[in-house]
This record gives C-alpha cells, structure tokens and sequence, in this order.
C-alpha cells in the first residue's frame, strides 16, 4: 500500500497544482473584495459591500483592477494546494489501520498535519497578495482625503511606490526584515490554516460517502463537486474571524486614520474595542463564496483524474 501511495503522490501534486490555477482565476475579484473590505476601518469605509466594492474598482483602476495580485497567487497556489492535498493523503495514509476507514479524530489529525505543512507557502503568499489587493483601496483613501497613508508600521520599511509590485514588495520586506518579513502574520495563518484544515477534510470525506455507489464504488461527479463545496464554505465561515485578524496584521500600509497592531492579541482587543465584535465575520460571505469554488473544482480534477491523464501520456513518468 505505502508504495502505490508513494506512486499516486506526482499524481496528486498536478491535480492540486491545476485545480488551484482553475480556482484562482474564477474567484479571485472575490477575493480582492474580501481583502479590501476586512481591512478598512471605522471612519474610513469606501465600500459597503462586496458588489460596492468590485463595480468601484473597475471604475477607478480598470477590469484588470480586480484581478491585482493575482500572479503572486497563481505563482505560488500550485505548490500551496499540492503540499495541502497531498500532505493529507499522506496523513489520511499512515494513520490508517489495514485500510479501514478513519475515525474522526484520525481525520482531523490528517487535516491538522496538512493545515501545518501549506503555511511554508500560504504565509508569504498572502503577505505579498495582501499589499498588491489593498494598495487601490489606499490609493482612494489618499485621493479622499489627500493624506498619505502610514506605512512599514511594525514590519519597519516603508513601501514608497504607491502601487508596488510583487517584486518591489519582496526586495524591501527582506531588505528590511529579512526572510522574517515575508513570514509576518505566520501566528495568525496557523490559527486560521490549522483550523479549517481539521473542519474542512473529515467534513468532505463524510459528505461524499454519503453519495458513494456502494462500500467502495467512487462517489459520483456532481456529489464531488457539492461535498468540496458545501465543507469548504462551512471551513472558511467558521474561521472567517482568524481571517480578518490575519488579513490586518499582513497589511504594511494603512490610511491615516486606521489602527495598527502589534501581534495577534492586540489586533483582537482593538478590533473588539474600536469596532465591535462584528467586525470579524467581515468578508465572510465573500470568503465562502471564494472557497467553495476553490475546492469544489479541486474535487472535481482529482476525480477525473487530471492528473494520473497527464502523467500516462508523458513517456517514462509512469516508471
């Protein structure tokens, strides 16, 4: 068994890799808005909803607005969704008995080592996406109130383009802090990864046994499709209020008037005392609504079987 595991595992890692691909490009305006609106504060809103938010940045920066930070994403997703997809194979593997089916705990357990493994790529990832969404927001905010925004904050540096590239953001973060730099908010992205994690896999492996044909037929297509869905948005509402805390301490710039923070405990009292605890589920909606998509077509490629296609037609990689 720990050899055809061992076989099926390039398999895996180019189902995760064009699933995140596929799920980025579909979703990933979604995304920008949910950065966008986690991060601005009371008495700085620019917008009131996710649909606000999106029909303002085409306005003010064009379509392809929407889509800004999305090849620091599409870079970096594949190996971020390959490690998490095939870490918890490889967890879900070695803690099963005999091939029989795993408990809950053992399941969670799986999703626990796969959340702890993604945060090598998924925190610098997001450090770097984070600016890239937020600088139009910023950009508005100035043009509003004609104060520059507050940058470098506890990260030190500070971003002086006012819409810095990838590339410009990663030479001054490890200019001034080092590989630290790229790795601030590596707490928070733990608190929320490891979480949805252990929600996300034992609910998904639940929800498609239910539509299995029989005790060891495969689940069918759409059921697939549903259950990475339906576990995904449940996983991602549940550790929406992480997200928010993350999402705020990967921020360098912020407008004039909005609060910094110093680690994830003093996020939370200011959040708490500044805006109330609603301000946690901001951006929920839109989060679901991006991470249902995300894994329901990751689903989808590993059961049509994307990848193991892709190897069998490359001469020499079956061997």
């Amino acid at each position: 068994p720990s050899e055809r595991s061992v076989s099926h595992l390039p398999a895996k890692l180019i189902n995760g890799g064009i699933a995140g691909l596929i799920g980025v490009t579909c979703v990933f305006p979604i995304d920008l808005a949910k950065t966008r609106l986690q991060n601005q504060q009371n008495g700085s809103r620019l917008y009131s909803s996710m649909s606000d938010c999106l029909v303002k940045t085409i306005r003010s920066e064009g379509f392809f607005g929407m889509y800004r930070g999305a090849a620091v994403n599409l870079t970096l997703v594949t190996p971020e969704k390959a490690i998490k997809l095939a870490a918890n194979d490889f967890f879900r593997h070695h803690l099963s008995k005999d091939g029989q089916k795993l408990t809950l705990l053992r399941e969670m357990i799986a999703g626990c080592g796969a959340g702890t493994c993604q945060v090598i790529v998924t925190t610098p990832m997001e450090m770097l996406k984070i600016q890239l969404q937020d600088a139009g927001r910023i950009n508005a905010q100035w043009k509003l109130t004609g104060q520059a925004a507050s940058g470098g904050g506890a990260a030190g540096g500070r971003l002086e383009t006012r819409n810095p590239t990838g590339l410009q953001i990663t030479k001054e973060l490890l200019r001034s802090r080092g590989v630290s730099g790229l790795y601030r908010g590596l707490g928070a992205t733990l608190l929320r990864d490891v979480p949805f994690s252990i929600i996300y896999f034992p609910l998904f492996a639940n929800l498609n046994d239910l539509g299995k044909r029989g005790v060891e037929g495969p689940a069918p297509f759409y059921c697939s499709f549903l259950s990475g869905c339906l576990a995904g948005s449940a996983a991602a509402v549940a550790v929406n209020p992480v997200d928010v805390v993350k999402t705020r301490l990967q921020s360098l710039t912020r407008g004039s008037q909005e609060d910094t923070y110093n680690g994830v405990k003093d996020c939370i009292s200011k959040i708490l005392c500044n805006e109330g605890p609603s301000t946690f589920l901001k951006g929920a909606y839109c989060r679901a609504l991006v991470i249902a998509p995300l894994f329901g077509i990751a689903q989808v490629v590993y059961f049509l079987g994307v990848g193991e296609f892709i190897l069998s037609i490359v001469p020499g990689a079956q061997r």
